[in-house]
């Protein structure tokens, strides 16, 4: 119920935008017809869900006027919310722990969506949990993300193992292999460089590191994360697209979900490409990360 309220309030922009869009095409209009399913999907498009999802949408919308000629708008409520809690996948799709610990989570992104942040909360989450974390500084391309990952490490009761600026990010993740294994580390965590998604030699690094990681851990990284910022709407799908095709993602971190209409855009990304939403950020503080759940966000995303 806690989590239900935070996202309430994160996705408060986003509900407000579809539910007065959604009442202001009702409004006046006795029955369900082209004019009004075309006025709903422009509705629907504007969060940032994307053409395919809002198309799935009209057509249950217009799947439930055959069955009742004049639904009512919270009969329409109830079955778009079922509809998003199904394709975002029901009861969600959880972490993936392995076995023999640690379990390594590589995460991944550009910089600016809050990358950093994100690690130190999944960090502090598994942390209160009485889990022993180890967090790897394989930005070395820029000095202030290491030590701003320092700092983030120590308040969320992690480890950190780190090198210069400037040093080689898989042998980073080497040191970082070899002390999670010695220490008896639950999870290590890896902060990846978050250059612009477009150049290649950021994603060959990438590729490196989770080849080193392999070598160290078997089946290790057990999980790809890419953190989006979901105020960047489309944009974000485009960053999924390109670092699923290199990387093979397991699932997406959407950071900053609180204060933005573009809350639609999860819904994008996993009717495009079938990667799990696994995590949502919906505050500053390191205690703002939830694990994600379908059913919650359909829910606060029209009620």
């Amino acid at each position: 119920m806690v989590f239900l309220g935070k996202l309430r309030k994160g996705l408060k922009k986003t509900r407000e935008l579809l539910t007065s869009g959604i009442a202001k095409v009702f409004t006046g209009r006795g029955k369900i017809d082209g004019e009004l399913l075309d006025d709903l999907e422009a509705t629907f498009l504007q969060t940032d869900m994307g053409v395919k999802m809002a198309a799935r949408l009209i057509d249950s919308v217009r799947e439930l006027s055959r069955k009742e000629k004049s639904p009512d708008k919270e009969i329409l409520l109830q079955k778009l919310e079922e509809d998003v809690a199904f394709v975002l996948g029901g009861e969600g799709v959880s972490l993936k722990v392995s076995a023999t610990p640690p379990t390594v989570i590589l995460v991944v992104g550009v910089n600016g969506t809050g990358k950093t942040t994100t690690i130190a909360k999944l960090a502090k989450m598994f942390s209160d949990e009485g889990k022993k974390v180890l967090v790897a500084a394989c930005d070395t391309f820029r000095a202030a993300a290491i030590d701003q990952l320092a700092i983030l490490a120590e308040r969320a009761g992690a480890s950190l193992v780190k090198h210069q600026y400037g040093a080689d990010a898989a042998a980073v993740a080497f040191d970082a292999a070899e002390a999670s294994v010695a220490r008896g580390m639950d999870f290590l965590i890896i902060d990846t460089a978050g250059r612009l998604h477009t150049k290649v030699n950021l994603m060959e690094e990438m590729k490196k590191v989770r080849r080193v990681i392999a070598k160290k851990i078997p089946g290790a990284p057990h999980e790809v994360l890419l953190v989006l910022d979901a105020t960047t709407g489309q944009n974000a799908l485009q960053q999924a697209k390109m670092f699923h095709q290199a990387l093979g993602l397991t699932g997406i971190v959407m950071a900053k979900l609180d204060g933005t209409a573009k809350g639609g855009i999860l819904l994008a990304i996993k009717e495009e490409l079938g990667i799990p939403i696994k995590f949502v950020g919906i505050g500053e503080k390191l205690d703002d990360i939830e694990t994600f759940a379908p059913s919650d966000f359909a829910s606060a995303l029209f009620r």
